[in-house]
């Protein structure tokens, strides 16, 4: 599952197990469809940077594994950690406080 985020200027895709893991940060539910108004987006942005200081360094939770692997015998690659993951959702966030928009995220 993916979740898109939106604002005015910028629409960004995440899988879904990171983007509600950043959600949370964001001090938001984890509930899709959402949004934060604009006026609440710096808020949220200082509250996101903090978590990411504390535990950005923590691998970003992992999609659910496919049937197909059931055994785990695929190759798969290191996991990013949280704070990588942020890096395209808070220049997105940056540019909304700058244009006065909202972010919106839905499946």
């Amino acid at each position: 599952m993916i979740v898109n985020f939106s604002t005015r200027f910028d629409r960004l895709t995440m899988f879904a197990e990171p983007a509600l893991a950043l959600l949370g940060m964001l001090g938001h539910s984890a509930r899709v469809p959402g949004a934060i108004l604009a006026v609440e987006l710096p808020s949220a942005l200082a509250r996101l940077r903090a978590a990411l200081d504390e535990s950005g360094h923590v691998p970003s939770p992992a999609p659910v594994a496919k049937p197909d692997d059931e055994e785990g015998t695929a190759q798969r690659d290191p996991p990013i950690n949280l704070a990588t993951r942020a890096v395209p959702l808070v220049a997105m966030i940056e540019r909304a406080i700058a244009g006065a928009s909202d972010l919106m995220w839905d499946r």
